[in-house]
C-alpha cells in the first residue's frame, strides 16, 4: 500500500518511523539536520496521519511488513531505519526480518511487563480521549507554553518548546487517527524476545520518558539486546524530538553511520 510520506536530502537513505497516534511531522526537528547528511524518508504509518488503514490486523510484525514493501516502492529496500514508541518496535522488527542496514530505536515498544503495559495503555487512551474532547480547539488549547505544557507534559519532557502549530496539529492528529484503537488492540501483547538482529542496532531512551519508565525499561532492552549501542537521551521525555534536536539528530546519524 502507498504511505504518506516526506523525502528530503541526499546520503545514504534513513526511514523514519513514528508512534501511535503520531504521524510523520514528529520528525520536523530533526529533519533540516538529518537532511544535510541523509537522504531521509519520513512515513505515516497505515490508519495514521495521511495514510489510510491496513486491512489486515495490523500488529508490529504486519505493520513492519507494509513498510518493508513501501520502502522497496521507493527503491529503498536496506535503508538505515529508526523509530520512536511503536514506530521503534516496527523499525526493530524490520532488522530481525534482515530488511534494513542499521536500526535506531527511540524509547521502543515492546519492553514492558504486565503492570508497565496496563500504566502506558491508559496514559494513551486517557492522551486520545482528551484529544477527540479539544481537537476543535486545538489552536486555543495549545496556544500558550503553559497550555501545552499540561496538554504534552507526558510525551516530552519539556512541551513549552513545541511551536503552537506543531502541538495543535499533533492534537488534532490523535483524536483522528482511525487506526488507533485497532492498532492498539492489535500490539497489546507485543514484548521483544528476540533473536537478537544481524545488523547494528541502537537502543536509545529518554531519561524523563513518562510513557515507557526509563529506570525499569532501558535496563530491559539492555538485557534483552545485550550486542546493541545503549543511549541514555539526556533531559529528553518519549518523543524526543522537540526537547533536544541536536542530541536527538546526533543519535540518529551515529546509528545509521555505518
Amino acid at each position: 500500500m502507498t504511505l504518506a510520506h516526506v523525502r528530503r536530502g541526499s546520503g545514504p537513505p534513513l526511514v523514519l518511523i513514528h508512534g501511535i497516534g503520531s504521524q510523520w511531522q514528529m520528525w520536523e526537528p530533526v529533519l533540516e539536520r538529518l537532511s544535510r547528511e541523509r537522504e531521509v524518508v519520513a512515513l505515516d504509518l497505515p490508519g495514521f496521519g495521511d495514510s489510510e488503514e491496513h486491512r489486515a490486523r495490523p500488529t508490529v510484525e504486519a505493520l513492519a511488513g507494509v513498510a518493508a514493501e513501501f520502502l522497496d516502492g521507493l527503491g529503498l529496500a536496506g535503508a538505515h531505519v529508526a523509530g520512536n514508541s511503536l514506530g521503534g518496535g516496527v523499525a526493530l522488527q524490520l532488522a530481525r526480518m534482515g530488511e534494513v542496514r542499521s536500526a535506531c530505536l527511540l524509547s521502543p515498544a515492546g519492553f514492558v511487563n504486565h503492570r508497565e503495559g496496563v500504566y502506558a495503555r491508559t496514559l494513551l487512551m486517557e492522551s486520545r480521549r482528551v484529544a477527540k474532547l479539544t481537537a476543535d480547539r486545538a489552536e486555543l488549547v495549545c496556544a500558550g507554553p503553559v497550555r501545552r505544557t499540561l496538554t504534552f507534559s507526558h510525551l516530552a519532557a519539556r512541551p513549552w518548546r513545541i511551536p503552537p502549530g506543531e502541538a495543535a496539529g499533533a492534537l488534532r492528529n490523535l483524536a483522528h487517527s482511525p487506526g488507533f484503537e485497532t492498532v492498539f488492540e492489535a500490539i497489546e501483547d507485543f514484548r521483544w524476545t528476540g533473536p537478537e538482529p544481524s545488523c547494528p542496532v541502537t537502543v536509545a531512551w529518554g531519561e524523563k520518558d513518562r510513557v515507557l519508565i526509563y529506570s525499569r525499561q532501558a535496563p530491559r532492552a539492555r538485557r534483552r539486546l545485550p550486542s546493541a549501542r545503549h543511549v541514555t537521551l539526556t533531559g529528553c521525555g518519549h518523543v524526543p524530538t522537540w526537547d533536544d534536536p541536536e542530541q536527538v539528530a546526533q543519535v540518529l546519524l551515529d546509528a545509521s553511520g555505518g
